[in-house]
């Protein structure tokens, strides 16, 4: 059964722990997570791109897959299934198609206009019991064709759209998606205890969260992020552990080429990653 992020997010703030976010990308992807928060008892959020959304036949397709999942599979953890940078139009649509939980960022409006966009969405996925992340000061990379200069955001614009009763918030505060170049300033701590102090109890969200340093991963934390979003990691380890298994001709032999076969490394990859970062958050056993 799929659950708002709500109330797993109001623990970790509680309990000063974060909750990963781990976008998925295929059956493989799918599975290696969930799997993996089970066997962890770890509260989980399965997060989509609008692009890998189309890449994996719409949100329907999506929602039927990993409903089926945590059923055949006998999951029992918390699972939130999230849409990441949604548009407008894309929030909407998952809504509809079933998603648990939902980001709208409006962080390339000015703050007015996201703020008219974010309030029409919390009355929309409210309604439905469906949780609501919002963004204010855009994060850094390209994500899916979402570009963002990685500004720092403005507590006070953070704390209008707290107000609007979102669920959780994305503050820019210098984080980058993809790989961080060598010469990366790091976070913005002291923009980030401001926005914590404007914003009260409500969850705060870190996107970019491959190659942060784990200290600040753990700073973080202690300021009141309670999400982390992991995607290019999994996709760099899943990568690496598929070219190790070509490479090595081990597809050459046998029926080496049997996709099950062919993927198993890249899945145990992600499997292995995943644990590590849920160890780091500290959500293990926080089912």
């Amino acid at each position: 059964m799929l659950v708002s992020a709500k109330e797993m997010l109001t623990k970790a703030k509680e309990g000063k722990y974060a909750v990963g976010q781990f976008n998925i990308n295929n059956l493989e992807w799918t599975k290696a997570v969930l799997i993996t928060a089970q066997e962890n008892n770890s509260p989980v959020i399965l997060g989509v791109s609008e692009g890998a959304g189309k890449y994996m036949g719409g949100y329907d397709t999506i929602v039927g897959m990993v409903k089926g999942m945590i059923k055949d599979l006998k999951i029992t953890v918390p699972v939130a299934l999230h849409l990441d940078h949604g548009s407008y139009d894309g929030a909407k649509k998952v809504i509809e198609a079933g998603f648990s939980s939902v980001m709208f960022d409006g962080s390339h409006y000015p703050i007015d206009e996201n703020i008219e966009k974010t309030k029409e969405i919390v009355s929309l996925a409210h309604a439905k019991g469906i949780s609501v992340e919002a963004e204010v000061g855009s994060i850094g990379g390209e994500e899916d064709g979402v570009v963002g200069k990685g500004e720092v955001a403005d507590p006070k614009e953070c704390k209008l759209i707290a107000n609007l009763g979102v669920d959780m918030l994305a503050a820019g505060i210098g984080n980058i998606h993809g790989k961080y170049p060598e010469n990366w300033a790091g976070l913005a701590f002291d923009a980030l205890e401001e926005i914590q102090k404007l914003t009260g109890t409500l969850p705060l969200v870190l996107h970019g969260g491959t190659g942060i340093p784990e200290e600040m991963v753990k700073k973080s934390i202690s300021l009141g992020v309670s999400k982390i979003n992991v995607n290019t990691e999994c996709q760099v380890v899943f990568a690496a552990a598929t070219r190790k298994y070509i490479e090595e001709g081990k597809d050459l032999k046998g029926k080496g080429f049997d996709p099950r076969k062919l993927l198993a490394p890249g899945f145990e990859a992600i499997k292995q990653t995943v644990k590590e970062k849920m160890e780091l958050f500290g959500s293990v056993n926080k089912a």
